[in-house]
């Protein structure tokens, strides 16, 4: 239980509205949900029954059911939706003997409000603070979940991903991260963005800490993988929008590259770019299947018209940033799930699917440089690596990852782990 406690008084300490802000709500039942997993009878390692995390304390985003805890995605508009039982995934992590800690703020509904919003942003919430540096960009969506990890509170904390919202904030904050393949994590219980692309996955300090609890989050569990040998690997450098790095970040690629090849790895170019129907898949997917998890919600507002009546009505409260995005998915969707433009995007990103998979798979694993979410809009398999080497502001610098194979891109990443931080 020490675990548990020791967590809350840093959350209490560290996740308020006077310090980083993180923390959206704390679970008045997690000192006797500990108690509880610590007495629970485990089996030998591997077998069924194995408790992966026993008595870990782990935060949850607050797009998240946990039950009896409130899901408002950020947003005051859904203030009221009490959660009358787990999503599939927290129930997996209990099994596996996780304790709730608590919920974390994030971007007000995952970052689909405005173009404007800032990372960590949410009416509910206000602003999260970043835990090294005050004045760094806190990343977003998963703001909260990246946060509280990063400054120790847990060492777990479980956020949701469309594209980057896991990956990107993880890398803001300088820890490790998973987003699996879509669909191989549950989305039940999930205020979703976009289902297409959305899937739940780990945020944790070290990536092996996020491979176990991403093997506990799964119905089965994923078989354990050893370290890469970092001299057998292949690794492919994607260089799209390599330009649009800063010169510190260009430099700390560089070295990592050389550290490869010095070790060993094949290394070679690819260039894949950004995938701009992947927006057309958001904006079409948002209205529909946010009204499908409301539907069966205790929010009282069930319907996105509702929802943007309600930002209408209290313009300094709920429009700070604006509200473009949910006033496009609203305006824009004729014919929802049918519309030809948004069929066109799936057609398309079906041919995108195979063109890609097919120029990696020979990869363990792709290293992103510059900007892309190719590997988002094909519903890939991401990872986030941070290192020992620290940026001007005080953050373990990391690198994503992305792959056409799970086992080999995991293991890929651990054998990365283990370089990185040997490598200062």
């Amino acid at each position: 239980m020490h675990r548990t406690q020791r967590a809350m008084r840093k959350a209490e300490q560290l996740g308020g509205k006077d310090a980083l802000n993180c923390i959206a709500e704390i679970n008045e039942a997690a000192l006797d949900e500990a108690n509880y997993q610590g007495r629970k009878p485990s089996a030998a390692s591997g077998e069924p029954g194995e408790l992966l995390l026993r008595g870990v304390p782990i935060l949850v985003k607050d797009n998240i059911d946990v039950k009896g805890m409130h899901t408002t995605a950020g947003s005051l508009a859904l203030a009221d939706n009490l959660a009358l039982e787990d999503a599939h995934v927290i129930r997996n992590l209990r099994r596996h003997g996780a304790v709730i800690l608590g919920k974390t703020n994030m971007t007000e509904f995952a970052n689909y409000v405005s173009s404007n919003m800032p990372g960590g942003y949410s009416s509910r919430g206000g602003q999260v603070i970043h835990a090294i540096c005050e004045s760094a960009e806190p990343g977003g969506s998963s703001t909260g979940s990246g946060v509280a990890v990063s400054a120790g509170i847990v060492s777990m904390a479980v956020g949701t991903d469309t594209s980057f919202s896991i990956i990107a904030c993880a890398q803001f904050n300088g820890i490790c991260a998973i987003k699996p393949p879509v669909g191989v994590l549950s989305q039940e219980g999930i205020i979703p963005v976009a289902k297409t692309l959305d899937s739940p996955g780990p945020m944790a300090d070290t990536f092996l800490d996020a491979f176990r609890m991403y093997r506990a989050m799964r119905d089965e569990v994923f078989p354990d993988i050893r370290p890469a040998s970092v001299s057998r690997l292949r690794i492919a450098v994607n260089d799209a929008n390599g330009e649009k790095l800063d010169d510190g970040q260009k430099a700390f690629y560089e070295r990592l590259v050389g550290q490869l090849r010095e070790a060993g790895a094949t290394v070679e170019k690819i260039h894949q770019e950004k995938e701009p129907m992947l927006k057309t898949i958001m904006k079409w997917e948002f209205k529909p299947m946010l009204e499908m998890y409301l539907r069966t919600s205790t929010a009282s507002r069930k319907t996105l018209s509702e929802i943007v009546d309600f930002y209408e009505a209290n313009p300094d409260t709920m429009m700070k940033y604006g509200h473009d995005y949910l006033r496009a998915a609203l305006d824009e969707t004729p014919g929802g799930l049918m519309g030809e433009e948004y069929l066109e995007a799936l057609r398309y990103r079906k041919k995108r699917i195979e063109e890609v998979r097919n120029a990696i798979e020979e990869y363990d694993a792709v290293l992103m440089t510059g900007p892309t979410n190719v590997m988002h809009f094909c519903g890939l398999p991401s990872v986030t690596v941070a290192g020992a080497e620290k940026d001007e502001q005080g953050i373990r610098r990391a690198v994503i990852l992305y792959g056409a194979d799970e086992k080999k891109l995991y293991a890929a990443a651990c054998g990365l782990e283990r370089m990185m931080l040997q490598s200062e």
